[in-house]
Order: C-alpha cells, then structure tokens, then sequence
C-alpha cells in the first residue's frame, strides 16, 4: 500500500463499516477458496530442534480425499501432501520425479512417455505399481465416475481421452498401460509443452485398484478408507468435520527427508477467531485482510506473497433451461465496469492482492524472452462507472426492462461475504435499476450449485493447474466442464483448438492465439468480470520453517516444513 493513500483507506474503512472486516479464517488464502492455486516459497534456515508438530487453520471443509473426483483448492491441498504422483514440484517450483524414479523417455516425435517407477509403498505396505496410475487415470475419464477434472485435464492431451469422456470408446483405450509392474506408458493426442508439470497435479495420482474396489461407495469417505503414498496420512478426518490431522508416513519412500511428526487443521472462517488463535499460540499460521491487514502490516512475523490465482464474476447467461438478462452484453459489460477493483483490494483485502484486469495473472507466464504474458494485452475492463451506466441504459432498452434483479452467489466465510457485500454496494450504487440479492453458502453447496448452472451471478476464482496460460484460457470453451454459464463463442474456441493443436510447436504464434482468445472473452464477450487477483498476508511463528507454496496444484508442501527455534 502506498503511503499516500494511508489516510483515504482509513476513511473508506470507516465509511465502509462491517463491510470491511474481512480476514480468511483459512491457512493459505485471502478469501474464498479457488479450484486451485498457490505461489511462493521460503527459504528454511536452523535446524530441527522442538516437538515437530505444526498447528493450521483451514478456511473450508475437506469436500472429498477422491483425487478422481476432487475440484477444489482444499482437496488438492491435502491431497499434495499424503499422496504423490509421477513427479512433485520441489523445493524452488520445479517438477521433480516422484513416484517415478528418474525422467522419462520421451519418443522423438514427442507423443510417448515411458516411466520407470522407483521403489515405493503404499500406507499399508504395498507396492505402487504402474497399474495404480493406469487405473486411476482411466477412472477418472470413465464417464460413470462423474470427475470434474478428468476429461478436462486428459481430454485433447492424453490419447483418446475425450472419446473414453464422451462414452465412444471403452476406458480400456485410454492411451496409458502398465507395460510391467514398474513401467509406464503414456500415449498423447499432440504434444504438450507442458506435459511433465501436468504430472505433479492431483488428478494424476495413482489409486488402488483392488483397496477402491473394496471399499465401493465408502472410498474416500473418511480418512480410514483412503490409502496414502506421499509424505504424510491424514487422520481424524469423518468425512465431514472441521478437524483433522496429518502424520508422517512411516511408509513414504523419502520419509527421512520429512521432520514434522504432526499438523493439526482445524476449520476457523471469522478471521477476528483465526488472529486470536494465533496471537495466543494456538495457531501457527492466521492469513490476514482487511482491518487485520492493515493492523498487521508492519509486524515482522508478516509472510508476503502473490499468488497466479485470479477471481472474477461468471455471468450465467442460461439457468433453468432459460436465457438470463446477462446472455445480454452490454449488461454483462455494465457489471464488469461498474466495481471499484482498487479500493476492493486496498481497503477490502488489503492483503497485497492485485486489482485484476484481466484473468491470466501478471508474473506467471513468460515466453521465449522471458516476456511476461499479461505484456500482450495488458488491462481490459477497468473500473470505468460512466461508460458501465450508458451500456447499462442500453442493455436494459434491448431486454425491455427498467429494472433487474440478480442473484449473487459466493461463499460463506467472512471475508467471501464481505467482498460480496461490497459488490453489491458498488453495483446498486453505480447501475440505476440493479437489485443484487446475496447467497451466501458453504463452498461444497457453492460447487453443486455452479455444476447445476442454478445461479445468475457467481463469485468464483482459479488457480493454475500447470504453468502456461492455458490452464486458464481454456476453461471457456464452449462446453469445457468448468465452463457451466452456457458461454459460447466459436472464434475464442478456434483459437484455443489452434493454440493446443497446430500452432503447439510455433510459441510466437501460440502466444498471440492464447493473447486473442483472451481479448474475446474479456473485452468483446465479458463472458467473466475479473476482480482481483490474490495476494496473501499472514502471520507465522518464525519458529516455523520449510513451509513450500506452489504456483499450481496443491497450495502448499509440508515435506520440508519444521520447527526450529521454538522456546
């Protein structure tokens, strides 16, 4: 924050009022949770000297331990912890082999990956075999599973994926096979630039076949019917509460490397509740914004980091079989104008999160000259309240309305409420005629509602599944399983086929298709109003060391985390 808006910040905070007090009861996240994300790391210094155990917060409930069936930034946060696919993304960010025991073969043009996979157990002793990953993968395809993310991760990239997806082809076809117990295969559709980071992503993990088979419909439930082969077991888990623990497995492959014995989550959403735990030693970790932010500020246990998560608003323009008024765009352009995204994150956040024009995040994405994406097209759509009340006029004239009222759903920790409070402040305040009706709800109900399409606005957010400016872009196309707001446009779709197919090996040219897919969903379609992207602000003990935050996947790694100092 600059100094010169010190004395204006504190003003709006008053004029504000309960709107502003907004912290993340959570760990590792300013506000709402995304379906991914994390950035960051810390440089551990001392050495292992206290109890290695660690206590945390979490700002939502665990929805599910299916790495199948998991979406959310929660799941995959543990997940990154008590399982471990082919590779991991180590200590400076970089994708290292896991569970496969050295870098893969990759054939010259390019479409096939031979894994060797290195000597590992299970939690109850077992072997990792190349059939766990072959399984696993075909499970989370198989149209019967139901998973949000395989067939969006695999379609396009693994060999016939999308047809196994779509129910054309048997899972059996899917493009990967166990050649023998410690070699696997992997046949893609293209190449992929960015194949090897893809397999440090949860969706990628490997599962049991014959432990899941047991277990039927009660696989993944609780933290008892769930086998784990990463660095630490979750435990205490009931499948729904808001506690539970993670331990050191005895059983890890590189458990020498692991110091803590324990970490304790519990879920805390008030973020007065998350800084009293941590100012009374109960807590090790409180994330901070808002008021706690500014409190906060100068404090010398104050963790800094910017995230590549960006949020923004997604306008469903169908719902109940039905076209909305924000299938209208000039009054999807209106809303996406019409919201002050500096004083949302100066004042509202006020965690070192970034007012987003745009929805690829700045310092994520570099190319050949280690030139930064968001260099192409720099802002889109910013704050401009004259312009977004003329379209507004105009909208509303094209609907045959004078009036509208709209549905907006968000989360239900405090800091989600309070950005919402805010948006529908600002939105009534500059758009004559809006009405903004607030639904608030716990982010598993807010993923069964966004996958029914039963809403009319909705604050989400994304974090990056690998490093390219893909994992973004392509969650529009026009029937994408994250794409559930009935947008469709056949332009921004041929740009993201081309940028994933011909244009794959030409890294000018599939820059400035991403750059142009971009500019259609933003300036032309306003498919999405990007708000903000995250920064984190929070306290830690400076006896806790080694924690590791990642760009994409898990938040973050507890592998190199322990407690050094601790009186």
């Amino acid at each position: 924050m600059k100094n010169g808006k010190i004395m204006v910040l504190l003003v709006l905070i008053l004029v504000l009022g309960s709107i502003l007090a907004a912290c993340s009861g959570g760990g590792d996240t300013s506000s709402e949770p995304t379906e991914t994300g994390g950035t960051g790391g810390e440089g551990a210094t001392g050495e292992p000297d206290a109890v290695q155990e660690l206590n945390l917060m979490e700002r939502a409930e665990i929805p599910t331990m299916d790495s199948a069936i998991a979406e959310d930034e929660v799941t995959f946060n543990i997940l990154n912890n008590v399982s471990e696919g082919l590779f991991r993304l180590n200590e400076e960010n970089i994708a290292e082999p896991a569970m496969a025991a050295n870098e893969p073969e990759i054939s010259e043009d390019g479409l096939t990956y031979t894994f060797t996979l290195r000597d590992a157990n299970w939690s109850d002793g077992s072997p990792v075999t190349a059939q766990d990953f072959v399984f696993a993968w075909q499970r989370a395809v198989d149209p019967e599973t139901g998973s949000p993310y395989g067939p969006y991760m695999m379609g396009g990239t693994i060999k016939n994926a999308t047809e196994v997806a779509a129910g054309e082809m048997d899972k059996a076809e899917l493009g990967v096979q166990a050649i023998d117990d410690k070699t696997l295969e992997v046949t893609l559709e293209r190449p992929v630039p960015y194949f090897i980071s893809l397999m440090s992503f949860g969706t990628f993990l490997p599962q049991k076949e014959a432990f899941v088979t047991e277990k039927g419909n009660d696989y993944a439930s609780n933290s008892d019917n769930v086998l784990y082969n990463g660095p630490f077991v979750l435990t205490d888990w009931d499948g729904t509460g808001l506690k539970w623990s993670l331990e050191k497995n005895q059983e890890y492959w590189d458990a020498e490397t692991v110091q803590l014995e324990k970490i304790d989550f519990d879920v805390v959403k008030e973020p007065s509740t998350a800084v009293n735990l941590y100012t009374s030693g109960e807590k090790d970790r409180a994330t901070l914004s808002g008021e706690f932010a500014l409190q906060y500020a100068q404090d010398p246990e104050v963790v800094r980091e910017l995230d590549p998560s960006t949020f923004y608003l997604k306008f469903n323009q169908e719902r109940n079989g039905e076209k909305t008024p924000l299938a209208n765009v000039n009054i999807r352009k209106a809303i996406a104008m019409a919201f002050n995204k500096q004083d949302m994150t100066d004042v509202v956040l006020a965690d070192g999160s970034l007012p987003a024009n745009y929805l690829v995040p700045v310092e994520f994405a570099f190319d050949e000259n280690q030139a930064d994406f968001r260099e192409v097209n720099g802002d889109m759509m910013a704050f401009n309240a004259t312009e977004a009340q003329t379209l507004w006029a105009q909208g509303l004239e094209e609907e045959g309305l004078t009036e509208l009222t709209l549905e907006l759903l968000g989360g239900d920790t405090e800091t989600a409420k309070n950005l919402d409070e805010y948006m529908k402040s600002q939105l009534e305040g500059n758009l004559e005629g809006l009405t903004v009706q607030l639904k608030a709800v716990p982010f598993a109900v807010r993923l069964e509602l966004d996958e029914a399409q039963d809403y009319d606005i909705q604050s989400a957010g994304w974090g990056p599944d690998y490093q390219d400016p893909m994992t973004f872009l392509d969650l529009f196309v026009t029937d994408s399983p994250q794409n559930k707001m009935s947008y469709s446009n056949k332009e921004f779709d041929a740009l993201i086929e081309s940028a994933k197919g011909e244009l794959a090996q030409d890294a000018a040219a599939r820059w400035d298709a991403m750059a142009q897919a971009e500019r259609i969903l933003l300036e032309e379609d306003a498919a999405i109003a990007p708000t903000y992207q995250r920064g984190h602000m929070s306290l830690q003990k400076p006896y806790v060391k080694g924690i590791v935050a990642h760009p994409f996947g898990g938040n973050y790694a507890y592998k190199w985390a322990f407690i050094s100092g601790k009186e």
